[in-house]
């Protein structure tokens, strides 16, 4: 496998002697493919190490349109033939060099990524998903094997290259080729962890050995994520060392927390800039909040709703599914609906949830629009008009949407959990920098209350430009978050207490 790649894409790697090689791993990547924030955050730090100096892979799969958006495709002379339980599967490698120093690692094999979504369609997840991503973390660990110079670091992002991590391990110790690359892995949402049945193992053509309590094995059942987690040098995450956050891997957590680190999502900002933001009709910034007012209207256009200036427009964007409140939310919608305000929501998941907001909007027009589905225009484009944003979350390990709102202006409504509870300051806890509203019980009335309070804020116009300003103001740039990644790849962060 060594020479597979010589004088290809992979000699993308030759570096200077200070910089690493490195390489991510993720089943999505902003702007290849996207349903949540994991692309974004993944796209972003990519960009941000090879800013850096490092030279930087990312790869993750080829997904139907990806190859009719992006034409300029390289492929790597071989492809990789893959055992699959008994069978053989074969994955083409493409590239793509969006940016100096780093490369996109696109692997495909039409049978499990040719598909309209990346995990599911029409709200149930495919059925062979288990097949699909096993598939994908043997394309990541023969990759890895493949590079013609040894990789530094390879970053796993959540549960679908999860198995990654032991069978680059298994390979490299049958193969007696040392210790290979320091593994990492990133928990984004430690409620989906890739959980099958026990049938699946064989797929991965490990050893039954690796099927127990302390491997890969979950009461019965192929965890990938766990697998992962055990297998990993270092584990990054947020707010899930507790029993009730833990989702059943509290215990490993705890085990592990030598090797556990949190590190706060940062927000590319070459993306997300109300300044230079081709989806808006009007750019915005902190000096100029008169042009927001123009795209208020402008998203009530597009919503069909009145265009009002005197009453708020609240927004959300989001999965439509419980651990994003989107149930209090929809309570909280009726028990204030005899208030002043419009509100739009942009989202798609669970069906149940996907019809009740469509009966919402049926119900109050002129108040309330909804649109099912995903469009990353119309994304910015909420957070641009909206003037609040309401992100209720059962938990949030992160978040993303939040720190959206606040670089938009889109003065933010939170549950204190996770990383919402992090990045936005109730007028309670610090009045000189305050940009949210905070509420701390997951019911449909504390959050009926925080709306309350946006209402009473936005008729008291000195302070709502106040709270905006802050908002604006706040920080989360990739510098930050970069530089703390760094010193868990080189082994230099103090693990969390």
């Amino acid at each position: 496998m060594q020479g597979l790649f010589a004088n290809s894409a992979f000699s993308y790697f030759s570096v200077t002697v200070l910089a690493m090689r490195i390489l991510l791993a993720s089943s999505e990547v902003y702007p290849y493919s996207k349903t949540g924030g994991l692309a974004d955050m993944v796209g972003a730090l990519g960009k941000a190490l090879a800013r850096k100096g490092h030279e930087v892979g990312i790869v993750t799969p080829l997904y139907a349109g990806v190859r009719k958006r992006f034409p300029t495709l390289t492929p790597l002379r071989q492809p990789l033939d893959l055992p699959l339980g008994t069978g053989l599967a074969t994955a083409q490698v493409y590239c793509l060099r969006p940016a100096e120093r780093l490369t996109i690692y696109f692997v495909d094999q039409p049978r499990f990524f040719e598909r309209p979504g990346l995990y599911q369609e029409n709200g149930r997840d495919y059925p062979d998903n288990a097949e699909r991503f096993i598939f994908f973390s043997k394309a990541v660990a023969q990759l890895v094997l493949a590079l013609p110079s040894k990789l530094d670091l390879l970053h796993l992002h959540d549960w679908q290259p999860g198995l990654a991590a032991v069978l680059l391990k298994d390979e490299l110790k049958r193969a007696g080729q040392g210790s290979g690359p320091r593994i990492c892995v990133t928990i984004h949402n430690l409620a989906f962890q890739g959980v099958f049945p026990a049938d699946k193992f064989p797929l991965t053509n490990l050893p039954w050995d690796f099927f127990t309590p302390d491997g890969v094995e979950f009461y019965k059942q192929l965890n990938c994520l766990k697998a992962a987690m055990v297998y990993s040098d270092v584990i990054t995450t947020v707010e899930i060392m507790t029993e009730e956050l833990g989702c059943g891997l509290d215990g490993l957590l705890r085990k592990r927390h030598s090797a556990l680190y949190g590190i706060l999502n940062g927000v590319d900002y070459e993306e997300w800039n109300p300044m230079s933001d081709p989806a808006l009709s009007s750019p915005f910034s902190v000096d100029d909040l008169g042009a927001k007012a123009a795209n208020k209207l402008a998203l009530q256009e597009e919503f069909n709703l009145p265009p009002r200036a005197d009453i708020p427009l609240f927004g959300n964007v989001g999965r439509l599914a419980e651990q994003k409140g989107v149930d209090i939310l929809l309570r909280a919608l009726e028990e204030t609906a005899e208030l002043n305000f419009q509100f739009v929501l942009l989202g798609s998941g669970e069906t149940r949830f996907e019809q009740a907001y469509e009966d919402l909007a049926r119900r109050f027009p002129g108040r309330i629009a909804v649109k099912i589905g995903f469009d990353e225009a119309l994304s910015h484009r909420i957070e641009a008009g909206s003037d609040f944003f309401l992100m209720p979350s059962r938990f949030e390990p992160c978040g993303l949407n939040q720190m959206y709102g606040l670089r938009y202006g889109a003065i933010p409504i939170v549950r204190t959990t996770g990383g919402l509870d992090d990045t936005v300051i109730d007028i309670k806890e610090d009045a000189e920098h305050a940009n949210g509203i905070k509420f701390i019980e997951y019911s449909s009335k504390a959050l009926a209350k925080g709306i309350r309070k946006a209402l009473a804020l936005y008729g008291e116009p000195p302070l709502l430009a106040y709270y905006r300003k802050n908002a604006m103001k706040a920080d989360f740039s990739w510098e930050r978050t970069t530089t703390e990644y760094l010193k868990v790849y080189q082994g230099n962060a103090t693990a969390d207490p």
